[in-house]
Formats: C-alpha cells, structure tokens, sequence
C-alpha cells in the first residue's frame, strides 16, 4: 500500500492543495500553526473517515466556507485507487471510492491502513482510560469491519438507553422497554469484549518484544486488559447496576468503561511509573500497531508522525527512525536538525508556510 497524493480545497487552512508524495520518507517542515498536521489529518480522515483529534466535521471546514472536498490516491496491490470526500457543515460527509459513492463510511475502514502517532499518544499511558479504549476502538475499526459494525451499534444502543434512564424519572412507563435495550446491548457488548480481548493478546506478543529492546534488555512490558465486566457476566453485572443507573441516568456497566494497563514487573507504570517509562512504553504501543497490521492483513501500513521526535531523547529517536526505515513515512517537524543528526534518508521535503506548501527536496 502507497500513498501517491492528496489534494485539498477549503480543508483547515488551505484553500487549494496538491501534494505528490515519495512511496519512502516524506517530511513536512514549518513553524508551529503553518498546517503542517492539517495534512496529517486530512490523511487519517480519508483512510478513516475520522479526525485523529476527534474534531467535527464543521471545523475542519475553512472558516467562511461551507463545505470542504479531499481526494487522496493509493496504489494497493499495483492498482491505482482515489477516495473522495466531501465535508459540508450541517450533513454527513459524503464517501466515494473510485467515483463510486458508498452508503457506510465502515466500507471505507480497512481500504488503506494508517498509523498516527503524535505527541498527545505519549501520554496515552498516564491519560485517562477513554484514550486508551479509544487506542483501542481506532485500531480495532481497521483491522475488523465486524468489531467496527458492534461498536457502532453498541454506542447508538447506549446512546437510546441513557436518554431512557433519564426519561424514565418523568415517564415510568418507559421501564417496560429497558429489557429491550439491555439485550441489545448485551450482545454487542460481548462481541466487543472478546475483540479487545482477544487483540490484546496479539498485541502483547509484538509490544514485549520491541520493548526489551528500547530497554536494552532491561524491562519486560505487560498489557492487561481490563474489562468492565468479563463477556458471561455482563447481563449479571448489568441487571444488578440497574438501581444505580436510575439514579444517574446513565449506563454504568459495560464495555464503555473499560480499562488497558501497563506493568513493567509488577509495577503499574500508569501510576507509578516515570516519565521515561511512560513514554518508552507508549512508543512500544505504536510501533507495534505496526507490525500488527502486517501480521493481520499482510499490509504495510502507512505511518504518519506528527512531530514526534522533538518529544523524543536521542535514544529512542533513533530506535523510531531504524524501525521505520523502510515503511512510507509522512513526518511532520519544525526544522531537519534532528534527521542530519540522525543520519535518516529524507526522501522528499517540503516547507509549509501559512496553508501554502513548497517542495524543497525530491
């Protein structure tokens, strides 16, 4: 899989764009707030249909426009593929691939594999738990059309069952139906438990292993994942939360509430780990997202680094910069210090000043 180009018209700061791209090491460089992760968001949110930032679709759009368009071009297994989409501010954006329209965005998951790695991912260890199910949920969506298709539907039944626990405080009668709802969310839970679960034990066989040697040899990382409730107990635990859920008019249980740890023997660095761990475990993280990619679907995905390597020590810069070596890489940076530096292979450079971008290295 390559990326070959994209182009822009009233996405974020860029009225037009186009960009050719190196099937190698693309980097983008610039001073802060020129647009230089608009290009990578644009990306993630033409393979995923998804911000990386979780922004709505109206705020991408250039400010006093009403709609946005993308159309990005891949070479998947020698054919050479596009994907539209257009943004508009008060509808659902619109998808197509190869000018033909698809009714679901999850046809789109899964076309064109996507790594994202930012600075906001070093701290997905010490963050609270809804970035790292989210870490979860994100990669899941482009590994598993299945696991995306259950997600979907589970978050529009807990979204029907909340409002239900609210409305039911006025309206009692609605407590007849909440069965309904429990069983649908039960089985869309459980699909979802097994999933995580059973990624996690892939992901551990990878992240142990790149971890021992960022660490030289010195650390072992273990993921654990930590269901809300294990998938047989999750009607249990439901029925017996229900009294609660009255009270505060939400779902309590379920597998929206779930957790992924980290130890290092038996410390759980989330808590009591450094700063150096924290962060040379979130880098095991993402490079083992990866390697998973090309064990599950036999892909190389596309990585995209949005100004990583000025958060990253020496060491594991050029950890990073060995493993990628031979992945098509699109980085984005405020200066090329740190790649001379590095003795990296630059590719193609380009300078992004103030939503224009100019090719300086081919």
């Amino acid at each position: 899989m390559i990326l070959k180009s994209i182009e822009l018209s009233n996405f974020r700061n860029y009225k037009n764009l186009h960009l050719e791209f190196s099937s190698r090491t693309n980097i983008l460089f610039g001073d802060n707030a020129q647009g230089k992760t608009n290009i990578l968001e644009a990306i993630y949110l033409s393979g995923t249909t998804k911000s990386h930032k979780g922004s709505k679709d109206k705020e991408m759009i250039r400010f006093g426009c009403e709609e946005a368009h993308i159309r990005m071009v891949v070479n998947k297994n020698d054919l050479d593929h596009q994907i539209d989409l257009h943004i508009k501010k008060n509808r659902s954006k619109g998808i197509a691939i190869n000018q033909m329209p698809i009714k679901k965005a999850s046809e789109l998951f899964g076309f064109i594999n996507l790594v994202f790695f930012s600075p906001e991912d070093l701290h997905i260890i010490k963050n609270g738990p809804a970035e790292r199910r989210r870490f979860l949920d994100l990669e899941l969506c482009q590994l598993d059309k299945y696991y995306l298709y259950y997600l979907t539907k589970y978050h529009k039944i807990l979204n029907q069952r909340n409002k239900l626990l609210k409305d039911a405080a006025f309206r009692p009668e609605l407590l007849d139906t909440l069965s309904v709802w429990d069983e649908q969310l039960i089985e869309c839970g459980r699909k979802i438990i097994l999933a995580r679960a059973s990624f996690v034990n892939q992901l551990q066989e990878i992240v142990s292993h790149i971890h021992k040697e960022i660490s030289g040899k010195k650390e072992h990382l273990l993921l654990q994942y930590e269901p809300d409730s294990q998938e047989n107990q999750l009607a249990e635990k439901l029925k017996a939360c229900r009294d609660r859920d009255l009270k505060l008019g939400q779902t309590t249980a379920g597998p929206h509430r779930d957790d992924l740890s980290f130890f290092i023997g038996t410390m759980d660095i989330r808590k009591f780990g450094s700063q150096g761990q924290q962060r040379t475990s979130a880098l095991s993280l993402k490079l083992s997202e990866i390697e998973l990619v090309k064990q599950s679907v036999h892909e190389v995905p596309v990585l995209l680094l949005d100004d990583v390597l000025s958060e990253l020590d020496s060491g594991r810069q050029n950890f990073l910069l060995q493993r990628i070596h031979d992945i098509q890489t699109v980085i984005t940076c405020t200066g090329l210090d740190e790649f001379v530096k590095n003795r990296f292979e630059i590719n193609r450079v380009f300078q992004v000043i103030d939503g224009r971008v100019f090719l300086m290295q081919d």
